[in-house]
């Protein structure tokens, strides 16, 4: 559990493992790509490294070969390839100590001032793409004034980008070096980086790169007009803006095969195929300490399911090399009883998430958002489930019974948050709901609102194997006189309504809760509760849902705004603090069972899988275990 370790965090302002690659070192490669060396497609490994390759020296020396299978649920299941590959410009990594650390990847090496205001970061020296075209600061310029700052594409800069309410600002130095600037200190950004910067083509995340040799004829600015209707047309959208973005045709790395990256794999076959594949990067900058290229492992097949019955049976059956994603800790005695059957060991990494029901504040459902502004009835809620039961059958008993709150671990943490509104205790609920005036019961003993119909809240979840968990809140919602409807559908649907703002409680992992500083726009509302009012915050109006003027999601985000711009890190701490208790206190989202175990399924022939790392979206979930070393066995 994260109880039984600390997490650090530190930014460290060297190279990965100490130092690069000398020059003297002889380079090896995998023989797929020897082959293609060969045969005069390639050139030679030691002209498609950079001139001092980034070292990884995290487990054992691997060998070359082999495709390691996966399951995914088709094209709203962007995310769990995602993790699998992504480079951010510093990245976390977790020592043997249980430390976390934030370490420069394709950034050869960076500096802050020292009153937190500039940043300089320097690229690799010779980094390619995958198509070997050279990485330069051309495309830290590209990314950073024809994307980031284009309006046409991005009407909103992200808040963690804009502290104070002021853009940060990229310099060019020269090829390989640039700086990033700000109006206030920003003692968060090199945390926040280790979360967001993304080597994919994001609109909205600080990429700091982007192929300009390949992305520029998506541009007005620089396509020929013909030319880009014609690929409008060709891939079925209205504009040209619509090529873009996270779930374009072009610039989505898991939907364009021909888009460069730097990633260790890329996609040739995209969903939604039923197996959608994923190749080695023949220029990715890594190598191991005896001067092998990275990755070890030359295809990822991921292998499309829909039921968890489908996804346990490829488990048991040793269709699965390694996945963390979508294993069930309902099925935990089921996978366990089926290690020699399905050839594989079942690891226990530490999640720093708590299971929680999402309510929306802004839910067209008048009668529920009326009810949701009142904390007795959020109490209510929260109070009437029986935590410890959802653990034990719903979780194994591998969990917690908590709130949604800093994890144990987490600099964060707080003992009396941890149990804010997470005792079991229907009479008291009882008297919340009949205090509110839902003192009046329909023949079945549900509870009747000032409008005279039952109260129901529809819960939505994305998994079947979380059937389970509703139907134990639906009988103690019943109890208290609340009717629940679950409703379990697709991911693609799931995020789709949430979005829409077309939800009135979802049920899913409620995370980010250990490096809280390094995303805490869950906590701030987006993407979730408050989705409707974090677009009016974020939008200064444009769009979203003006909150009340006294409601209390504008005191954290006083909080958060008064941590951006502290010229401290006692400081920011301190507001931070501030705007996780309000969260908390104000019971926006009803945390159930937390800090359970994150179980991984590894084939006994997948080497290099580390037990008990950490598993939150901050840290990347099982790219934390840095995938390009893993290797396969005979």
């Amino acid at each position: 559990m994260l109880n039984s370790r600390k997490i650090f965090i530190a930014s460290v302002v060297a190279l990965m493992a100490g130092c690069a690659a000398s020059a003297a070192l002889a380079f090896q490669e995998s023989p797929m790509l020897s082959e293609q060396v060969k045969a005069g497609k390639l050139p030679p490994v030691d002209q498609r490294l950079p001139a001092k390759p980034r070292v990884l020296e995290l487990g054992e020396t691997g060998t070359y070969g082999g495709t390691w299978h996966r399951a995914y649920k088709g094209p709203g299941d962007r995310w769990g390839p995602t993790k699998l590959i992504e480079e951010r410009a510093l990245k976390f990594v977790m020592g043997e100590d249980g430390k976390l650390t934030s370490i420069p990847t394709f950034i050869e090496s960076y500096t802050m001032n020292p009153d937190a205001k500039v940043f300089t970061f320097t690229l690799l020296d010779g980094l390619k793409w995958s198509d070997g075209h050279p990485v330069t600061t051309e495309d830290v310029k590209f990314w950073y004034e024809d994307v980031f700052m284009n309006r046409d594409l991005l009407p909103v800069i992200d808040k963690l980008y804009a502290p104070g309410g002021k853009p940060m600002k990229v310099d060019i130095v020269d090829q390989r070096t640039f700086k990033v600037s700000f109006e206030t200190p920003y003692v968060y950004f090199l945390t926040i980086l280790a979360k967001d910067s993304t080597g994919e083509p994001s609109l909205d995340r600080p990429t700091f790169i982007m192929p300009k040799h390949y992305l520029k004829n998506y541009l007005p600015k620089y396509a020929d007009k013909a030319a880009l209707d014609k690929a409008v047309a060709d891939k079925g959208v209205k504009k040209w803006q619509d090529l873009w973005g996270s779930k374009g045709p072009i610039a989505a790395w898991n939907q364009n095969p021909d888009l460069p990256v730097i990633t260790p794999w890329k996609v040739v076959t995209p969903p939604p195929a039923d197996v959608m594949v994923m190749e080695r990067n023949p220029y990715y900058y890594m190598v191991d300490k005896a001067g092998n290229q990275l990755p070890y492992i030359d295809r990822i097949e991921h292998k499309l399911f829909d039921a968890q019955e489908s996804f346990n049976l490829m488990a048991v059956q040793g269709q699965l090399d390694m996945q963390q994603r979508y294993t069930n800790n309902s099925d935990f005695t089921f996978y366990k009883e089926n290690e020699e059957k399905g050839d594989y060991k079942v690891l226990k990494w530490v999640n720093s998430e708590v299971w929680s029901l999402v309510p929306n504040l802004t839910t067209k459902n008048t009668q529920l958002q009326a009810l949701y502004t009142k904390p007795e009835f959020r109490e209510a809620l929260s109070i009437s489930v029986d935590r410890d039961t959802i653990n034990e059958l719903a979780q194994s008993g591998l969990g917690k019974p908590r709130s949604a709150s800093p994890v144990s671990g987490s600099p964060y943490y707080s003992e009396d948050l941890e149990k804010h509104w997470a005792e079991y205790d229907p009479d008291k609920a009882n008297e919340l709901l009949d205090k509110i005036g839902l003192d009046k019961k329909d023949k079945d003993g549900f509870r009747l609102g000032p409008d005279g119909k039952r109260i129901t809240i529809v819960v939505e979840a994305a998994q079947d194997a979380f059937a389970t968990t509703l139907e134990l809140i639906r009988t103690n919602w019943k109890d208290v006189g609340i009717e629940l409807q679950a409703r379990i559908i697709d991911r693609t649907q799931f995020d789709a309504n949430r979005d829409n703002n077309s939800f009135e409680m979802q049920y899913t992992s409620f995370d980010r809760l250990s490096i809280v500083p390094s995303d805490p726009r869950l906590i701030l509302g987006d993407d979730g509760y408050g989705q409707e009012y974090y677009k009016w915050y974020e939008t200064k109006g444009v769009s979203g849902i003006e909150p009340p003027k006294d409601h209390p999601i504008r005191k954290l985000w006083a909080a958060w705004e008064k941590a951006s711009i502290a010229g401290t890190q006692e400081e920011a701490d301190k507001a931070v603090n501030e705007m996780i208790r309000t969260f908390v206190e104000q019971g926006y989202v009803i945390g159930l069972v937390g800090e359970t175990p994150a179980l991984v399924i590894s084939k006994n022939s997948m080497k290099n899988v580390r037990d008990g790392l950490i598993n939150d979206d901050v840290t990347r979930g099982e790219g934390l275990a840095y995938p390009a070393q893993f290797f396969m066995t005979k």
